[in-house]
């Protein structure tokens, strides 16, 4: 179970997380996170009067309680009722093994693609590590994969493409 300060509850964060953070797709599932820089200077954000004042309690929303949020997004094309509740489920208990290893300052909202309905546990753990390392949020996020140097498509010669 994911204990309640990691759990992302109004429409806003999810907006905010979805809209100005980054994304990455991988096969059942969409992974997006925002890390929070708390910039006093924003007023697009409507804290205008917190820029005034310089107080964060004035902000409300900027007093952050506890490490990284999780929010989770599992609409009807994955499945009937039972299915979506066991999806999240298993994607609630994955994020509270990763809590951890993110910062403190993240937001991650993981949206349930129609694959994450027979994906098994395992793989859907491997697809969200993935991504969050992948948009480098967890360590390992610098390490080169083993095995041949990847080379873009448009270095490649024409004997490459040949054999």
């Amino acid at each position: 179970m994911l204990p309640e300060p990691y759990r992302l509850h109004h429409r806003a964060d999810f907006s905010r997380t979805v809209r100005r953070g980054q994304r990455i797709g991988r096969r059942d599932l969409v992974v997006h996170a925002f890390v929070h820089s708390y910039d006093w200077a924003r007023a697009d954000d409507g804290l205008a009067d917190a820029t005034i004042s310089r107080d964060p309690v004035a902000a409300g929303s900027l007093v952050r309680v506890g490490g990284p949020r999780f929010g989770l997004i599992v609409s009807k094309a994955v499945g009937s009722a039972v299915v979506r509740h066991r999806v999240a489920r298993r994607l609630r208990h994955m994020c509270a093994t990763i809590v951890d290893e993110l910062p403190a300052d993240t937001d991650v909202v993981i949206r349930a693609l129609p694959g994450a309905a027979t994906a098994d546990q395992a793989e859907l753990a491997r697809q969200v590590r993935s991504g969050l390392r992948k948009l480098g949020l967890t360590p390992g996020a610098a390490a080169a994969p083993a095995g041949r140097p990847r080379v873009p498509a448009g270095a490649r010669s024409r004997a490459d493409h040949r054999s």
